[in-house]
């Protein structure tokens, strides 16, 4: 880190500044691997349920807002999730939303009829909220993958 005759507020603005470059990634990779986990299919031992992806494909990121969802709209490409959570700043915030109308019914469940006079009586498969809850397991992961890389360099 410090090298003789550096001084020492050098040596600690040093440290500083690599201890900042830390935290940031292990905010952008738990962000990361939040995002990773809820959109892990079922097959593969997650929660989502996966007919053609496009839910999947609806998971948007931002650092300004939380995404909204889209009404009408059927197809879904990639968002950039990842570019946007390689971007985020130490201090700022990580919105993941899905733009999918459906999302919601499919992790909460719904019971009843919806707009078009279809019933339901479907459970929901929580894939948000079990991630959620893991949020601060997530972080430690994060935490100790970051220090082993920040070791190694």
């Amino acid at each position: 880190m410090a090298t003789e005759g550096q001084s020492f507020s050098a040596q600690v603005g040093a440290w500083a500044a690599a201890e900042l470059e830390r935290a940031e990634a292990v905010l952008q990779t738990a962000a990361q691997t939040v995002a990773n986990e809820v959109r892990t299919p079922v097959a593969e031992g997650g929660r989502m349920p996966i007919k053609t992806g496009n839910l999947r494909r609806s998971l948007m990121a931002s650092t300004s807002t939380m995404p909204t969802m889209v009404e009408g709209k059927q197809t879904f490409s990639d968002g950039g999730v990842d570019l946007v959570i390689a971007g985020a700043e130490l201090g700022g915030i990580i919105y993941l939303g899905f733009q999918a109308a459906y999302a919601a019914r499919l992790n909460f469940g719904f019971v009843g009829e919806d707009s078009l006079g279809r019933s339901y009586n479907q459970a929901g498969f929580g894939f948000v909220d079990a991630v959620a809850q893991r949020w601060p397991q997530i972080v430690a992961a994060a935490e100790a993958t970051v220090r082993d890389r920040f070791e190694k360099a």
